[in-house]
C-alpha cells in the first residue's frame, strides 16, 4: 500500500501497515518518537510516508538491537539533524562554515556510534557468557558419556 504524493494515511491504516497498535502509535507520539501528525477537521490523525518509515525504523531498532525507546529516539533524531545539516550545505559557503557543519555532523554520528557500540559490547558479553555455559554443559555431557553406565 503506497502513499501517493501528498496523500496521507489514518492511524488504523498505519497500524495495519507497520504491525503496531494504534495505542503504540499514540505512545510513540507522546514520547516524542513520532512528531505530532497532521489532523483532519474531525481531529483524526493523518500520517505521511515519512511517519510510516520512522515507525518501521523504530520497530527494526527495537527488534534487532534490543534498544530502549529513549535510545531509538536519540538515533532517529540524530538522523534528522544530519539531514537538516545536509539540506543546509552550500557549495558557496566558506570553509569555516563547512568545517563547522562537518564537526557537528561528526559529533552527532559519534553519539550514534557510542549507542550502537555499547549495545554491541553488551551483546558480545552475553554471547561469551552463553558460549561459556555451552562449553560447561558439553563438558558435563562428555563426562556422562565417558563414564561407565550405572
Amino acid at each position: 500500500m503506497a502513499i501517493r504524493d501528498g496523500a496521507f494515511l489514518q492511524i488504523g491504516e498505519v497500524a495495519e501497515r507497520t504491525g503496531v497498535t494504534q495505542r503504540t502509535l499514540r505512545f510513540y507520539e507522546e514520547k516524542g518518537l513520532l512528531k505530532p501528525p497532521s489532523r483532519m477537521d474531525g481531529g483524526f490523525r493523518l500520517y505521511s510516508e515519512e511517519d510510516v518509515q520512522r515507525v518501521e525504523q523504530i520497530r527494526r531498532l527495537q527488534k534487532l538491537l534490543g534498544m530502549s525507546l529513549a535510545e531509538i529516539k536519540d538515533l532517529v533524531e540524530a538522523e534528522e539533524l544530519k539531514t537538516q545539516i545536509r539540506a543546509g550545505w552550500s557549495r558557496e559557503a566558506g570553509s569555516d562554515e563547512k568545517r563547522s557543519r562537518l564537526m557537528e555532523t561528526i559529533a552527532i554520528t559519534e553519539k550514534q556510534h557510542a549507542i550502537i557500540r555499547e549495545k554491541a559490547e553488551q551483546l558480545q558479553h552475553m554471547q561469551h557468557e552463553l558460549e561459556g555455559k555451552l562449553e560447561t554443559y558439553r563438558g558435563w555431557l562428555a563426562q556422562l558419556e565417558a563414564a561407565p553406565a550405572g
